[in-house]
């Protein structure tokens, strides 16, 4: 019974983080800002820890399964 909504928030988590990862990678190889007004060696390491701990969230909301 509690399967969907696990693999729904694990999808979330997943596609979330994966999204972030690229974004702020196509952004730092174009080198464009990541965020408005933050200097880039405090937004990039900020987002990458954002993006893998929400990969990480949705391989755990996996691993309950």
């Amino acid at each position: 019974m509690e399967n969907g909504p696990a693999i729904f928030a694990a999808t979330v988590f997943l596609l979330f983080g994966a999204a972030l990862l690229a974004w702020t990678g196509a952004r730092v190889l174009k080198g464009a800002p990541v965020a408005e007004g933050v200097r880039p060696v405090l937004a990039v390491p900020l987002v990458v820890l954002g993006g893998g701990g929400s990969l990480a969230l949705g391989v755990w909301c996996l691993a309950r399964l």
